[in-house]
């Protein structure tokens, strides 16, 4: 299957729509990334049954800002919406093998559970001075994320 290349008007839809994703985000001038798109090229042609896309930072900016994608590349996995991967830094086609076989092997409605249970937890936490803007909610500690 062929990458999808990602923008403001498909970004929301493709996370939506996609059981297990795959996002690639790099820029041209980025070498460690040219050197990981054969990587992530191989993996979406050998892995059908998930989506593989790509979102350029410098043609997206205002997306790769609003993520606070600050090294690229960075990759994110998501299941069933749900973000359970981030990680700035290529990666060889071994390593990434195995993160994709271990996102498509996670139960989509624990996945779900999980991120439903912590946003509830996070709301009710008495946070009532803290910004929700100042975090990244994938720096949480998921018991599914397997390098």
């Amino acid at each position: 299957m062929a990458t999808v290349e990602l923008t403001a008007e498909n970004f929301a839809s493709t996370i939506e729509n996609s059981d297990t994703l795959f996002i690639d985000f790099w820029a041209a001038w980025c070498g460690p990334c040219r050197m990981f798109a054969p990587v992530f090229e191989g993996a979406a042609e050998k892995h059908t049954d998930a989506t593989f896309a790509k979102l350029d930072t410098e043609a997206q900016q205002e997306i790769a800002a609003a993520l606070e994608i600050q090294s690229i590349p960075t990759l994110m996995a998501f299941r069933g919406g749900v973000l359970v991967y981030r990680e700035a830094g290529a990666m060889n086609a071994a390593g990434f093998d195995q993160l994709v076989e271990a996102v498509k092997a996670l139960d989509v409605e624990e996945v779900r559970q999980q991120a439903a249970a912590a946003q509830a937890a996070h709301e009710a936490g008495g946070h009532a001075d803290h910004d929700h803007a100042d975090h990244d909610h994938a720096d949480h500690d998921h018991a599914d994320h397997q390098h």
